[in-house]
């Protein structure tokens, strides 16, 4: 019997949720509340057409994505607040681009 090594083809789309929590976070040097956060992402995104799944889907995906960046030293998490740190553009989908 053969055995037949099996790739997986990622296809790296941009992060919409993830450039808005960045753009979010970045242009205030200020601590959010995960919902006001998450108003400010969701509004971004119905601007650019960018929604799909539900809010309360997206609201999952968000707060998932947002737990990510503070495991990755990119967003400080005070109480139930949240700060960008300086190494937070490093999360943007075109600074992984270039």
């Amino acid at each position: 019997m053969a055995t037949t090594k099996r790739t997986r083809f990622s296809r790296r789309v941009p992060d919409h949720v993830t450039d808005e929590i960045v753009h979010v976070l970045g242009a205030d040097d200020r601590l959010f509340g995960f919902n006001e956060l998450f108003e400010s992402v969701f509004d971004r995104l119905k601007e650019r057409n960018a929604v799909s799944g539900g809010e309360e889907m997206l609201r999952l995906r968000a707060y998932e994505k947002l737990q990510n960046l503070v495991t990755r030293g990119m967003v400080e998490k005070q109480g139930k607040e949240y700060k960008g740190l300086s190494r937070l553009p490093e999360a943007h989908s075109s600074f992984e681009a270039e």
